[in-house]
């Protein structure tokens, strides 16, 4: 199995922790991680990837063993988390790569593909958003209702989402069998997204989720254009981002691979052996193709 080294580098000033593995030399895959996880949610799939690819997993500033500094320090935004990624790219001598992206971290894998067309080789999604068919609207409702109008109530609405129980749900919710996901999971976000200050970064990241949908348009204008490959692995039974937003990519990019699995938000934990088979043979037939 593969050794992973656990990295820290300090970009534009601020400290970004890091997991890396795989061969020097071999095409790199990025791995974006999203709410309210961090690189811990790629902990299975990193070494599987490893064997053949090498692999760069950040946590974003303010999440997992980042730095968090408070929001009178940093004006967290996506545009922000995406330039402190391609600011750690930078710094490792990462110009080509393939980018699996998981709900926050589609935004900031959309910046950069936007940012910098001819550096991303491939697409890999798995419940990570890029069209508006995708948003369950029972769940993203009151995040709208807070992105509107900042108001006690709006705010506490969405502050029940950096609850143990939300997380635990977020881990949970549509898995056929919950034994299966391991309860470290969301005790570990948890905790994390629990320090002192963080609840403010959090809340700051939904009012800026608003940015977000904006982008798609040129989003699917890149996929028509430069037909950059996409592999989307969905949890059907996402109730944030459901089935309808992995099922949309094949509208801009028609020989898109959609696999819709049964499971939830955080497929990793539930289907993560067959996710790391379907990315790899993904992976392996462009690299076949290429050669």
């Amino acid at each position: 199995m593969a050794t992973v080294h656990h990295r820290t580098a300090t970009v534009a000033g601020q400290e970004l922790f890091y997991r890396e593995a795989g061969p020097a030399g071999a095409p790199v895959v990025v791995l974006l991680h999203g709410y309210p996880t961090s690189s811990f949610m790629f902990r299975g799939l990193i070494p599987a990837l490893a064997e053949r690819y090498h692999v760069i997993a950040p946590d974003h500033l303010g999440f997992g063993l980042s730095a968090a500094p408070p929001v009178s320090e940093f004006d967290y935004s996506f545009d922000a988390l995406a330039d402190l990624t391609a600011g750690l790219l930078d710094q490792l001598g990462v110009t080509r790569y393939a980018v699996y992206v998981q709900d926050y971290g589609a935004p900031v894998g959309w910046r950069l593909v936007l940012r910098q067309p001819e550096a991303v080789t491939a697409i890999i999604t798995q419940n990570g958003n890029g069209y508006d068919e995708g948003f369950v609207e029972s769940f993203w409702k009151p995040v709208r209702d807070y992105q509107r109008e900042q108001t006690a109530e709006t705010e506490a609405a969405i502050r029940e989402a950096l609850s143990l129980e939300a997380i635990r749900w977020q881990y949970l919710h549509g898995v056929p069998d919950p034994s299966v996901v391991s309860p470290d999971t969301w005790h570990h976000d948890h905790a994390l997204v629990s320090r002192p200050g963080n609840d403010e970064v959090q809340l700051a990241l939904f009012r800026d989720y608003a940015t977000n949908p904006p982008l798609y348009p040129a989003l699917h204008e890149h996929l028509r254009t430069h037909r950059t490959p996409v592999l989307a692995v969905w949890g059907e039974n996402d109730e944030i981002f459901g089935p309808a937003g992995a099922t949309a990519f094949a509208d801009d990019t028609p020989r898109a691979e959609v696999h819709l699995l049964d499971g939830g938000h955080f497929l990793l934990e539930s289907h993560g052996d067959e996710v790391a088979g379907l990315v790899l043979g993904f992976l392996d037939r462009l690299g076949a193709a290429a050669r």
